[in-house]
């Protein structure tokens, strides 16, 4: 798909649609924007609309940031740490078990373009995680309570921790590794029960209580946390 920069919002990737009526923009898990046009439109009108509604657009950002704050010592995931110091040029970067951030003189971490970049390589790190560990999990609670699935997909692309298809393939939100494990173990288990029941009916629910009897209160603070990195 085609991208295009704004100096102020970055990267805005654009999906041309026989379906879309307008232009419209929104923010993707990954807190970039999205475009999404007609497939006549041209490019300068969604130019126009960033340039004229940059301040509903900077609210859109606001209300899709996650609720946690970017500073020196947050964990990230299971076991990244955010690094922060000084130096003579402001960079980015994964080492180790530490996401390092270097920052010269005048610029904050706050700068929208230096924090976009700090998400960016905390979703790798994020990845780096989630390939290593839900995998070897899914499993182990599959054999556990009885389900079977086709295969295993692990990305960031939607605002859903999980999601089961009709064919048997299991995708989980690489966000995960944000959560506490039985928060993990609970989505997991809720997207294994689908296999059985394709649906949320009093026999959906009866499987995943059985997996997890203390499925209800995981599912309640599970609405406390966001998927956005």
């Amino acid at each position: 798909m085609p991208v295009i920069h704004d100096d102020e919002f970055g990267e805005i990737t654009v999906r041309r649609s026989m379906r879309a009526s307008s232009v419209r923009l929104s923010v993707g898990p990954d807190g970039k924007f999205r475009a999404s046009m007609p497939t006549y439109a041209p490019i300068f009108v969604l130019k126009r609309l960033i340039r004229t509604s940059r301040p509903q657009l900077r609210k859109m950002i606001s209300h899709n940031m996650p609720a946690y704050k970017l500073e020196n010592g947050l964990q990230i995931g299971k076991s990244h740490k955010l690094i922060i110091t000084s130096g003579q040029s402001t960079s980015v970067k994964r080492s180790g078990q530490q996401i390092l951030v270097t920052l010269a003189d005048g610029d904050m971490l706050a700068h929208p373009e230096i924090e976009r970049e700090v998400r960016h390589v905390i979703t790798k790190a994020l990845r780096i995680e989630a390939k290593n560990y839900l995998p070897r999990r899914l499993s182990y609670l599959a054999e556990k309570i009885g389900c079977e699935y086709k295969k295993a997909r692990f990305s960031h692309a939607g605002s859903r921790w999980g999601s089961c298809s009709s064919t048997g393939t299991i995708s989980l939100n690489i966000a995960l590794m944000k959560l506490p494990h039985e928060l993990i173990d609970y989505v997991i288990i809720h997207e294994l029960c689908h296999t059985k029941q394709m649906n949320h009916s009093p026999k959906f629910w009866a499987l995943v209580e059985n997996a997890d009897p203390e499925y209800k209160s995981h599912r309640k603070e599970l609405k406390t946390h966001s998927p956005m990195i």
